[in-house]
């Protein structure tokens, strides 16, 4: 596996080894031990998958304390274009983000730490999106930031977005008491 770093500490995108030939491919799409030497820790307890059709955008979500969850995020069918926003009030990037796009055909993942608000655009019909979480989703912890904040300059690449009611009418960064 090879671990690319950004500008923005803590998040890591993670492109692995593929052995392919005329029967199709193999990876690794997970290894404690490799994780755990690139400086991604945690116990995994939750994966999640969910398939979007081209423009929909999911996001920008996070769990807050005590519930808060560290992701490892892939796209096993198709392409999504990944975006994590910095809300950690201290944090010399706060409100800066960094996208990623996944694809199926990479097999890469990124890995989102708590702090981070998370979403994604698919960018390709029947989009599958795989969520590796360390921590139970807790409905009551849930928060977000509005997806197309222009204070945010996240530009998603798609027009006419499909997005769902509840995340039209999440609070932007100016409007976010961060619990980070």
């Amino acid at each position: 596996m090879e671990f690319k770093y950004f500008a923005i500490q803590g998040v890591v995108e993670i492109l692995p080894r593929v052995f392919g030939d005329a029967r199709g491919a193999f990876f690794e799409s997970f290894s404690a031990q490799k994780m755990t030497e690139a400086g991604i820790v945690g116990e995994w307890v939750q994966d999640n998958q969910s398939r979007s059709d081209r423009g929909v955008v999911r996001g920008l979500h996070f769990q807050k304390p005590p519930f808060t969850q560290a992701k490892l995020v892939r796209v096993a069918q198709g392409r999504a274009l990944d975006v994590v926003v910095d809300i950690r009030k201290d944090s010399p990037t706060y409100g800066q983000h960094v996208m990623v796009e996944l694809d199926s055909e990479r097999y890469n993942m990124l890995y989102v730490p708590p702090g981070f608000a998370h979403g994604f655009t698919a960018l390709e019909d029947n989009t599958l999106f795989l969520y590796k979480c360390t921590n139970y989703y807790a409905p009551q912890a849930e928060g977000g930031l509005l997806w197309n904040d222009p204070a945010l300059g996240i530009q998603w690449g798609v027009e006419n977005a499909t997005v769902s009611a509840k995340d039209q009418v999440l609070p932007t960064l100016a409007e976010l008491n961060s619990p980070f």
